[in-house]
């Protein structure tokens, strides 16, 4: 049976494809692009950036081309405030972009020229200038200078830049905590005149420490928590913060909430023990039930103990105002009452620029009240300054005797200020720099000099920082050596006054400039090492000084240079040679310390000293002997004289009698 077999047609599906339609030729709509050449580079994204630069120019030269071939188009003028305000244009948080100095210099003159203070341009220089202004002065802020800070950080309009400030003293917090007691203090002075900035920043810090909490972040709220405790310290802040603060992160204890909680009561827990001693105790025994649950690890609680002790010892190493900072009278102290779980107000919107319309007459005001907190010095002082030089032109001054100080203030003043200069210093050229411009008077480089010495004694270590000072100002001026040279004999006289740290210090800074020939070697004349001359801290401080030498030098330049036929003379007291007993004192106390090497010729001298001395006793007793010897032949002589005289005179009377 033959089956019938019909062909099957297969599904082919149709693709109605979309052909792309050929623009004619000449169409305006399509203009013909530049030919890029193909760069060739191994790097794909530098190569794509090459061409993309490459594009760029080819395109910006055919725009230039485009432009001179037009006679038609006018030549357009450069409008500074639309440039201006083109580049300034805020965006977001960031706002702007960065514009370089050159040309914001540029644009900031042509914006100035106009006149208008009342500008939006205007008012974004005076923004930015603010801005650095406050930055600037929040992060050279310290314990020494913040008196003179102050009046610097009134004389900004804080009220216009009570945002920049509140982030500024923020971050400059976070970045270095040891400085926090400082930063608070300088809050509380603020706050003391304009108590809005004071609330503004601590509203900020609990706003800040409720988001790293809820976020679990440690680092943030552990110094989020010790500025609020610092600014409670200072009164900025009620207790009652602190307490919630406390409750909040005992409640629920973990390892970090405790370790914060630890962290932040011993910081706050002299002014809670003073002020409310109910809720410290009840802290404290908060704190002892975490302790006898045993949920903390072994190193938590161990900090538990230690707070414990430190209870004990009253906060001797955390006092509620470090030395100092007592700035704030407790009459004038405004305390801001804060809580936990409320609406804070943080303003973000007052750390970016907004157009003030009524820009003058803010200004205007907050100059009234910098004068108010400031007071009329800087006006009284212009107007006497302006009559003195109306009276000046009329009259001639006559010319005023010299008047001598005889209280020291000016000594102590510049000391004060070789020692600020040198601390705000960060390398040695900078603080040469700086020190060189100080008007010192002739004579009183040797207060530089001790100054620099005794900068260098007060460190905990030793810094080549001040060796390379000293060597710097030794080698440009012949005045500093000379003055190097003097306090080396001073320092070395008095070094028994210094403890073994600042001893170590000095003596490692003259090695640093012996070393390096910034002074002479001949200062060490005053060494005499015997035991008669020296005392156990002259020895320490000889013996740190040819270490440091021999480390900088090493042993074999530092020996062939005491070898030297100069500086072998020189430094007699130091190898003595005169007596044994001397000479085996200074050979054991180089031996000693590792200086054997230098000691060759004085162990030759003793080991041939008993045959000098034979040598010497012989020549003794050959010149007695000699000188003997000649005092017996000149009585033999002068005894042989006599007898002839007397036998004649015997013979001649002899002779007379005869004749008679």
């Amino acid at each position: 049976m033959s089956t019938l077999t019909t062909p099957v047609e297969t599904y082919r599906p149709s693709y109605n494809k979309r052909k792309r339609s050929i623009s004619p030729p000449g169409s305006p709509s399509r203009k013909a692009r530049p030919v890029i050449p193909r760069i060739q580079d191994v790097d794909p994204v530098r190569r794509q950036e090459r061409e993309r630069q490459l594009a760029l120019k080819l395109a910006e030269q055919e725009l230039q081309d485009q432009a001179s071939r037009d006679d038609s188009k006018t030549v357009q003028t450069f409008d500074a405030k639309a440039e201006f305000a083109k580049l300034t244009a805020s965006s977001g948080k960031g706002g702007g972009v960065y514009i370089p100095p050159a040309r914001l210099r540029a644009l900031q003159a042509a914006a100035a020229a106009s006149g208008d203070k009342s500008s939006p341009e205007y008012q974004r220089m005076s923004w930015d200038a603010l801005r650095k202004s406050i930055t600037g002065i929040v992060n050279r802020v310290n314990v020494l200078n913040i008196k003179q800070v102050v009046p610097e950080l009134f004389s900004e309009n804080l009220i216009r830049g009570r945002g920049l400030f509140a982030r500024s003293v923020m971050k400059a917090q976070a970045a270095s905590l040891p400085y926090t007691p400082v930063f608070a203090a300088l809050v509380a002075i603020i706050n003391m005149k304009l108590p809005q900035v004071g609330e503004l920043v601590l509203n900020r810090l609990v706003s800040q420490f409720r988001r790293a909490f809820k976020r679990n972040d440690k680092i943030v709220c552990h110094s989020t928590t010790t500025f609020i405790a610092h600014l409670v310290n200072q009164t900025v802040a009620h207790e009652l913060v602190a307490l919630q603060i406390l409750v909040l992160l005992l409640e629920r204890s973990t390892d970090d909430s405790v370790e914060i909680a630890v962290g932040f009561m011993r910081e706050v827990g002299a002014f809670l023990a003073e002020n409310d001693p109910k809720s410290n105790n009840f802290v404290f025994e908060r704190f002892r039930v975490v302790l006898n649950e045993g949920k903390i690890s072994q190193r938590v609680q161990f900090m538990v103990e230690v707070l414990m002790q430190v209870r004990k010892d009253k906060y001797k190493d955390n006092p509620i105002l470090p030395e100092g900072l007592d700035l704030v009278p407790e009459e004038d102290q405004i305390t801001h009452e804060v809580v936990l779980d409320g609406d804070l107000p943080v303003h973000d919107g007052l750390n970016i620029f907004k157009f003030d319309p009524n820009f003058l007459e803010n200004e205007e005001k907050y100059r009234q009240i910098k004068t108010e907190i400031l007071g009329e010095d800087e006006s009284s002082d212009d107007e006497s300054g302006s009559e003195e030089s109306g009276e000046s032109e009329e009259e001639p001054v006559p010319e005023k005797e010299g008047i001598e100080d005889k209280t020291g203030t000016n000594l102590v003043n510049l000391r004060r200020t070789i020692y600020l200069t040198i601390m705000n210093s960060l390398n040695f050229e900078e603080a040469v720099h700086k020190l060189l411009k100080i008007n010192i008077e002739e004579g009183e480089e040797i207060e530089m000099c001790n100054m620099i010495i005794e900068c260098c004694s007060q460190e905990r270590s030793y810094s080549t920082f001040y060796g390379l000072v000293g060597e710097r100002f030794s080698k440009l001026n012949r005045q500093y050596t000379t003055a190097f040279e003097q306090a080396f004999r001073n320092y070395y006289d008095t070094i028994h006054r210094y403890e073994t740290n600042r001893l170590r210090n000095i003596a490692r800074f003259f090695g640093h400039l012996l070393s390096s020939d910034s002074i002479s070697w001949a200062v060490l004349d005053v060494v005499k090492m015997n035991e008669e001359d020296t005392t156990s801290s002259s020895r320490i401080f000889v013996k740190i000084l040819c270490n440091e030498m021999m480390e900088e030098m090493g042993l074999k330049g530092l020996v062939e240079r005491f070898k030297d036929p100069e500086i072998n003379d020189i430094c007699k007291g130091m190898f003595p040679l005169d007596n044994p007993k001397n000479t085996r004192f200074s050979i054991n106390y180089f031996t000693s310390i590792g200086l054997g090497a230098i000691t060759e010729e004085m162990r030759e001298h003793l080991k041939n000293a008993p045959r000098l001395i034979m040598e010497q006793r012989r020549a003794l007793l050959e010149e007695e002997s000699s000188s003997s010897s000649s005092d017996s032949d000149s009585d033999i002589s002068s005894s042989s004289d006599t007898d002839s005289e007397t036998g004649s005179d015997d013979r001649a009377s002899s002779v007379s009698t005869s004749v008679r």
